[in-house]
């Protein structure tokens, strides 16, 4: 099992497309794979013939588990067969020799010195993924044992961890009926489960708020989609405009657009917005890159097209990684205002409201009926100051409350 994604640590064989007996070369599809955030097709990394499948459509393997044999010798003999696992067991992941499993080459050899270290093997792999060594990390597992968690991160940051000596965590017990349903967690719900409890258990968040005068906007979005739908050209939503004037606001405000690597902070050179899109089994946040050189038809149009590729799991790696701030938007489905997790490794995301109609006090003193839209900011204390924060959050307004200025 390939690791497909950079979260993801087991995979779901959803289709063999390869049978046994059928002669592989390398850089075919053989199998599609689902991810914890896509389904993605699984290239063949060797060449052989295909005479063993140990983990059937719809069976779970981690990452670097067998998943089929190949004969090497190109001679379509079975290979001996696995025992079948206990109905409540995953299948075997076994390879025998001298055949060998449809998985990547690994890059290199893992150092003498990581050999010798006591740790898991999840922790030796991520470790290596990583490029960085062992020796010297401190384990927090059993006895010293160094576990997934411990792995500095890449460019030498170390976990983020309390002073204190760690406490497991206690397993709440949940209490349920037999009328009650119990729904397996998929790999998409538990890698958000973990990445958003890590979020917020290491990350220092702290929150801001403003309120705009959204009328400007909504006035100018109307004008422009009534010309939109003259011409028979796609419609803009207010989301677009809010998805350019945040690139733009942390292009300017360089704190919000970086990151927290431990001993530095990664001020990154261009905007790599993550969108989050909720799709069926949860979130997942596609990334429109150098997003502040977009037009606003060009973030439109982007946006659209991943919405749908990320509900229909047809996602590419390289299109939901690397996003360096976030904007979560629920003004559609009608709330007003709402606080975020930040995303790691990024250092804010921005929360987004809808637009409501509410008596405002304008410049005359008067009582008037106004547009009102709520921008909420979560931010990493470890890389954003309140005053940082402010300054992004009263650029992103200007951008708002004169948004004719984002169609140049």
């Amino acid at each position: 099992m390939p690791k497909l994604s950079d979260t993801m640590v087991e995979g779901t064989l959803v289709k063999w497309l390869k049978k046994p007996g059928d002669k592989i070369e390398v850089g075919d599809v053989i199998a599609e794979v689902e991810t914890d955030k896509a389904t993605m097709e699984m290239e063949a990394f060797e060449e052989g013939i295909l005479t063993d499948i140990l983990v059937s459509e719809g069976g779970v393997a981690k990452v670097g588990g067998c998943l089929a044999v190949l004969d090497g010798d190109g001679k379509a003999t079975p290979a001996k067969k696995s025992p079948k696992p206990a109905a409540a067991e995953k299948p075997a992941l076994v390879a025998t020799a001298p055949k060998f499993p449809l998985s990547p080459k690994p890059r290199a050899a893992a150092s003498a010195a990581d050999t010798q270290v006591k740790a898991s093997p999840l922790a030796k792999k991520i470790a290596h993924e990583r490029g960085v060594t062992l020796s010297g990390v401190t384990g927090t597992g059993p006895s010293g044992r160094i576990v997934a968690a411990d792995v500095p991160q890449m460019g030498g940051a170390p976990a983020v961890r309390g002073s204190g000596p760690e406490a497991p965590a206690a397993r709440i017990e949940v209490p349920a009926s037999a009328a009650d349903k119990r729904v397996p967690l998929s790999g998409m719900r538990r890698t958000i489960a973990g990445r958003l409890l890590a979020s917020k258990t290491q990350i220092p968040h702290f929150y801001l708020s403003l309120e705009i005068d959204a009328a400007p906007l909504v006035q100018l979005r109307r004008e422009i989609n009534a010309a939109a739908e003259v011409s028979g050209s796609p419609k803009f939503t207010v989301n677009d405009f809010v998805l350019l004037a945040t690139a733009r606001a942390a292009a300017e405000h360089q704190k919000i657009n970086s990151a927290f690597a431990g001993d530095a902070v990664v001020e990154y050179s261009t905007v790599n917005l993550s969108v989050a899109i909720a799709v069926e089994d949860g979130l997942i946040t596609p990334v429109l890159r150098n997003a502040q050189q977009m037009t606003l038809r060009e973030i439109s149009a982007a946006v659209k097209d991943l919405a749908v590729r990320a509900r229909g799991k047809k996602l590419k790696p390289e299109e939901y990684q690397g996003g360096t701030v976030t904007v979560s938007n629920l003004g559609a489905f009608g709330i007003e205002s709402f606080y975020a997790i930040i995303n790691p490794p990024q250092a804010a995301i921005l929360a987004v409201g809808a637009i409501v109609k509410k008596p405002v006090v304008n410049a005359q003193d008067q009582i008037v009926v106004g547009q009102r839209m709520s921008l909420c900011l979560s931010g990493d204390h470890r890389v954003v100051d309140g005053a940082a924060g402010a300054e992004f959050l009263a650029a992103l307004r200007k951008c708002l409350e004169s948004p004719a200025a984002l169609l140049f």
